[in-house]
């Protein structure tokens, strides 16, 4: 038994997909692709498959990834073939590797944004001033026993950069934020804070995660 990571992107429709239904894509296709998976043991046998960090419904990325357990021989090219093969258009593995690092040591992700205002302009100098501020007030969905509830919270602490210009008809946001188990703020909720907040109207383009780093910046693979 050998322990691979696939490297897949997720783009167009399939932004759309939720997480869990990723896990189930991904098992039919490995079923599919007649992957030599390794199965949990007990009453429920299931295959060995864990997520690296779980991206937000409707953020594109290039650099998702998936843990699983292989028996039997097969490259690693083989792999992606085959399992590409049986993958929707919007979702393709890009690479599989060998060596690879703890998910525990993901600590920053790279964002970029996409969103066209009425005056592009005047749009610029809010979202600037928004993030150059001490504070960013967030509401965030939180439970309280058994209830739902909306407290605000100060994401600021949360972005550890940020460039932002405009292209063309659009405003171009590149950010970096938090990222992992100890501290995470979500792509979405970042883009729904800033549109409040601005109060201006908008067209949505894009939003897309280009890279996971470590606590040092390198790139986490």
């Amino acid at each position: 038994m050998r322990e691979v990571r696939l490297i897949f992107s997720k783009t167009d429709r399939c932004k759309y997909i939720s997480h869990l239904d990723i896990n189930r894509c991904m098992a039919r296709a490995f079923a599919r692709a007649e992957v030599p998976l390794w199965f949990t043991e007990g009453f429920n046998p299931h295959p060995y498959m864990s997520f690296s960090l779980p991206l937000s419904l409707g953020v594109e990325s290039c650099c998702e990834s998936v843990d699983l357990r292989i028996v039997g021989d097969i490259s690693n090219s083989t792999l992606k073939d085959n399992i590409n093969k049986m993958l929707p258009s919007g979702i393709r593995i890009v690479d599989v590797i060998d060596d690879f690092r703890d998910s525990s040591e993901i600590a920053f992700s790279d964002y970029v944004y996409k969103i066209e205002f009425r005056d592009n302009a005047l749009a610029l100098d809010k979202i600037k001033a928004l993030l150059d501020a001490d504070e960013i007030p967030a509401e965030k969905k939180a439970k309280k026993g058994k209830r739902r509830i909306v407290k605000e919270t100060n994401i600021k602490p949360f972005i550890d950069k940020y460039s932002i210009s405009v292209r063309g008809t659009d405003i171009v946001l590149n950010i970096r934020l938090a990222a992992g188990n100890e501290r995470n703020l979500n792509p979405t909720l970042l883009f729904d804070t800033i549109i409040k907040l601005i109060d201006m109207d908008y067209e949505w383009r894009s939003i897309a995660r280009i890279s996971l780093l470590d606590k040092n910046y390198k790139i986490f693979k």
